[in-house]
């Protein structure tokens, strides 16, 4: 409950007469024996916990017959983790925001026609933004330094922005970064994406995340969704790391499955028939990814990583 008041579950809950049932830990067995034990109805977590429950076996979902509806935040959800959730029968909505818009902020509205589509045209549906929360004034993607709407042909780039009765007030003594992230009346959140021609927003990539090589902008999130769909891979994380030809070049960390094994030139074949070839990894680095107690993964260690690693080579 540290971070943004556990997304504000717990007074969400208890203001609904619910009862919470709190981890101390991020752990599949855990939380499915609690959801079944307790009867639970609704839980939230990063994609990489969700991605733990599409993995585990299913001797450890047996039992749970009721339906649950599931958060996902904290980061753009791959969508072999949307599909994977709602396979295993949990209902799952994508919600986004940041600490300084007091956490989730805006949600993947759905609608009820999306029930007759393919499970790939509502998994691409509800990996979307766009619903604004409430208290929550507007939110938009524009062009950061037109202050200009972006078209909404699903393609033109920008930076998602809010305006809102919760949005923060500001940095702690730090005018110029305030004044910065406030430009022209709107919070710029540093996130990149694209409006669809329906108003919904779909998230690209955190633009210190974006990956420039040889001048082409690669989305580390698409390459991460990509990688996500091979069976063996549990988890994954691209990053930039330095290139003396193309400045900087895709670096793949990959967290195996448990009795998995693959090799970084098959997770290249793979990526090879699924993207264009500027856009695959050149390097593929297999360990444990460091994570934070809530499972969201910690890109600035990886990137550090990267950088070190190509420093040796």
């Amino acid at each position: 409950m540290f971070h943004c008041n556990g997304w504000c579950f717990p007074w969400t809950m208890a203001a609904n007469s619910g009862t919470n049932v709190c981890l101390r830990r991020v752990d599949a067995k855990l939380i499915l024996d609690a959801i079944r034990e307790h009867k639970v109805t609704h839980y939230c977590g990063a994609p990489i916990v969700h991605s733990l429950l599409v993995n585990a076996p299913a001797s450890m979902r047996a039992g749970i017959e009721h339906k649950v509806s599931a958060l996902v935040a904290a980061a753009p959800p791959p969508a072999s983790v949307i599909e994977g959730m709602e396979t295993i029968g949990f209902n799952i909505t994508h919600v986004y925001g940041l600490t300084e818009t007091y956490g989730p902020a805006a949600v993947c509205a759905k609608h009820v026609e999306w029930d007759s589509l393919s499970i790939d045209q509502r998994t691409e549906r509800n990996g979307r933004q766009g619903v604004r929360y409430h208290l929550q004034e507007g939110i938009t993607v524009m062009d950061s330094l037109s202050m200009q709407p972006v078209p909404w042909d699903g393609e033109t780039m920008g930076e998602i922005m809010f305006r809102g009765n919760i949005v923060m007030k500001g940095y702690l003594k730090n005018p110029q970064a305030t004044e910065e992230s406030f430009a022209g009346g709107w919070y710029h959140t540093g996130d990149l994406a694209v409006m669809q021609p329906d108003g919904y927003v779909k998230i690209k990539d955190r633009s210190k995340d974006v990956i420039i090589s040889g001048g082409e902008n690669i989305s580390s999130v698409e390459v991460e969704d990509t990688l996500y769909r091979h069976p063996a891979v549990m988890a994954v994380a691209v990053v930039a790391t330095p290139d003396p030809k193309w400045g900087e070049v895709p670096c793949a960390f990959i967290e195996v499955k448990e009795g998995a094994s693959v090799s970084a030139e098959e997770l290249r074949d793979f990526c090879r028939e699924r993207m264009a070839h500027f856009k695959v990894p050149k390097r593929f680095i297999f360990e444990a990814l460091p994570k934070t107690s809530t499972g969201k993964i910690q890109k600035f260690v990886l990137r550090a990583r990267a950088k070190s690693a190509s420093a040796i080579e």
